[in-house]
């Protein structure tokens, strides 16, 4: 393209831009409106506008910063213009009498509406030409590519467009768009990058235009269709058969246990068990509230395996998660003889050499790992089952690089997914399409409600009172700090000193506490000590959010709650209410609150329902921030938004069938331009 030399061409490559194609899916954050002059009377503070007026004032400044000040006016009004930093160039330039067209954000000053180093051009005095015949949009950058080459090179993109049609294809079947209502994909494009004068502004911002509709369709349906097309690909691949009537282990296992399975467990668990006796690899998620017993499902498949002569494993996101299930596991696996080993990133030197010859040579043991697990070198000899917990931690990716650790003799290990993160309906069958999904959606009997409660921080020495109540009743506390500012070392520190303030004022307990940035061992003590009752408070950040289980503990305060999203919040209060205590959740803010941070805090003192905090929580956030994580590939969705396009969902899933049954000569184009390389699912 003209203007793009080596320089250019890196810099788009910055941000995938390679092709035309590219710059044309390259798509507007937002437009901001410089086909009209607002008069000056009527600006608002915060408002974007375009003004132009008479400069009838010029001067220099000088105070705590040199400012160089010029004041316009149209008759309706004025507007101060403020420059910090200028040359003398510039000074002489901005002379008195001179008309400017301004474009900038109007703000309230000290004598009236102001901007600051706005955007400006001298024009002729009445001149109304040229005004942009279109909105102007504003486009994902990147470090020295500014706005102008950009809106430059999609220009060029679109008249290149316009005078080949046939080399930017359809692929959505008329008749569907027909259907639907929806518009041509030309059509769209060229809206979306040059919307004419007139185009309804406030649709297009809110992500309603038909035009944007029309994108958004597309962009989820290649979504789904490139997970579909995993689902098949792994379909078609070997997995040993792992039937449940292997001998009596299982049985052993199921009436060892010191409780009776929920409906909702014994109705997973038979989905699971299914699974695994088919000679394809299982794909299932198996979503469940915090509490309703997912982790005895996981172990229940790994005696299965086991029992068949295979060897189990388990990946948790953390060591301490990883730590849990390793003693939990080993206390119901003990009785059995089925050996339990961990793998994390501190098993080191000889103890790591001897445990991955073990794992080579197929020995029959339950592995529990975090990352380490997916390291090179660490390969299986008979894996039957790989667990993941929390999986929307780990990605696609790294679930299928699991897998592959698995492959033997042509065969794949079964694949079991968890997650304690209640995922809203369309969001897991957008993100989830390639696997089956079992929800345990029943508590076990005898667990209390969590009573929550939003209060200010400013209340301290009542909650303080709350926490020697419930410690002389033999109960225990955890202190919840998170994190405050930028820095991780905020969030310790703030622990630290949360816990010697603590220390003083309730000088009866004993305080503990636990942060990340403890070395593991001092970590496992204290909680070790925690959960032993040795520690009537934990001090703690919030390292403690997954997979901690001290049914003892019936109170949770959780310090400047407002800066938390609802996941993590549900999350934290799900590690009280274990016992058969009742049990209180405190949720301390800072005031003022935010709109957005008090509908979050009146959500959870409202409902403990996971379920329903999860489409809250997508309807205040979005998907990014119900997972907690960039490995979901949702990020790079550019045009559809999940809580928004939740009701296309259902059309795409539809379509989908459509497409990869009718139409498989467009589906690798499809996918290719949307799923960018690297959340791609590629060949397993």
């Amino acid at each position: 393209m003209p203007g793009v030399g080596p320089a250019t061409e890196s810099r788009l490559a910055r941000l995938g831009l390679h092709t035309l194609q590219d710059l044309l899916f390259h798509l507007p954050l937002r437009y901001v409106d410089r086909t009209r002059i607002t008069p000056m009377g009527s600006l608002r503070p915060g408002q974007e506008v375009l003004v132009q007026g008479q400069i009838d004032l010029a001067q220099i400044r000088f105070g705590r910063r040199r400012s160089l000040l010029c004041r316009i006016s149209d008759g309706t009004g004025s507007v101060m213009l403020r420059f910090f930093h200028f040359n003398r160039a510039q000074q002489a330039n901005l002379e008195r009498g001179t008309t400017l067209r301004c474009w900038g954000q109007a703000r309230a000053g000290a004598r009236g509406m102001e901007m600051v180093h706005p955007e400006y051009r001298r024009v002729q005095e009445d001149a109304a030409d040229g005004l942009e015949v279109a909105l102007t949009p504003v486009y994902p950058a990147t470090e020295r590519l500014p706005q102008s080459v950009l809106r430059r090179l999609t220009t060029q993109a679109l008249a290149a467009l316009k005078s080949a049609p046939e080399a930017l294809e359809d692929f959505l079947p008329e008749r569907v768009s027909r259907n639907l209502a929806l518009p041509r994909l030309h059509d769209a494009i060229s809206l979306m990058h040059m919307p004419p004068p007139g185009t309804d502004t406030d649709q297009l911002l809110t992500g309603r235009h038909p035009a944007q509709r029309r994108l958004a369709f597309e962009e989820l349906l290649a979504h789904q269709i490139s997970l579909r097309l995993l689902r098949r690909e792994v379909r078609t691949l070997r997995a040993p058969s792992l039937p449940a009537g292997n001998g009596n282990l299982l049985s052993r296992f199921l009436a060892g246990l010191e409780f009776k399975l929920t409906r909702a467990q014994q109705r997973t668990l038979r989905d699971v068990q299914r699974d695994l006796a088919a000679a394809s690899p299982m794909l299932r998620l198996v979503q469940g509230d915090v509490g309703s017993g997912k982790t005895v499902i996981a172990a229940a498949a790994a005696v299965q395996a086991l029992a068949a002569g295979y060897q189990a494993a388990l990946m948790a996101p953390t060591e301490l998660l990883a730590e849990q299930h390793r003693d939990n596991l080993s206390r119901w696996f003990t009785a059995m003889e089925i050996p339990v080993i961990t793998l994390t990133g501190r098993v080191a030197g000889r103890e790591r050499k001897q445990l991955l010859q073990r794992l080579a040579d197929g020995e029959l043991v339950m592995t529990v790992g975090t990352h380490a697990l997916l390291q090179e070198g660490v390969s299986f000899g008979r894996l039957g089952l790989v667990v993941i917990d929390e999986q929307h931690r780990f990605g696609v990716h790294q679930r299928l690089a699991l897998l592959e650790k698995g492959a033997n003799q042509d065969t794949f290990p079964h694949q079991l997914v968890l997650t304690a993160t209640p995922i809203p309906r369309t969001l897991a069958m957008t993100l989830f399409a390639d696997l089956d999904v079992s929800v345990i959606d029943e508590l076990p009997p005898g667990r209390q409600p969590v009573q929550t409660v939003v209060t200010s921080a400013d209340r301290r020495a009542e909650i303080m009172q709350g926490i020697r109540n419930a410690c002389a009743q033999g109960r225990q506390a955890y202190w919840v700090c998170p994190r405050i500012e930028e820095s991780d070392d905020d969030q310790f520190q703030a622990a630290e000193e949360t816990a010697r303030m603590l220390t003083e004022q309730l000088s009866t307990l004993r305080i503990g506490l636990v942060h990340g940035r403890m070395p593991g061992r001092e970590r496992d003590r204290a909680m070790q000590a925690f959960r032993a009752g040795t520690f009537d408070v934990l001090v703690a950040t919030t390292v403690i959010e997954v997979g901690v289980d001290v049914p003892n503990a019936t109170l949770m305060v959780i310090e400047n709650a407002e800066r938390l999203g609802l996941a993590q919040l549900h999350q934290l209060r799900g590690r009280i209410g274990r016992g058969q205590h009742a049990s209180n959740c405190l949720l301390l803010y800072q005031a003022p609150l935010a709109a957005l941070a008090r509908a979050r805090l009146e959500t959870m003192r409202a409902t403990t329902d996971g379920f329903v905090i999860a489409e809250k929580d997508l309807e205040l956030r979005g998907p990014g921030e119900i997972l907690g994580s960039r490995q979901t590939g949702l990020q790079r969705l550019r045009v559809a938004d999940l809580a928004r396009d939740a009701r296309l969902i259902p059309q795409v899933q539809r379509v989908a069938d459509m497409m990869i049954e009718r139409h498989p000569d467009r589906l690798a184009a499809l996918t290719a331009r949307w799923v960018s390389p690297d959340a791609a699912l590629g060949s397993v």
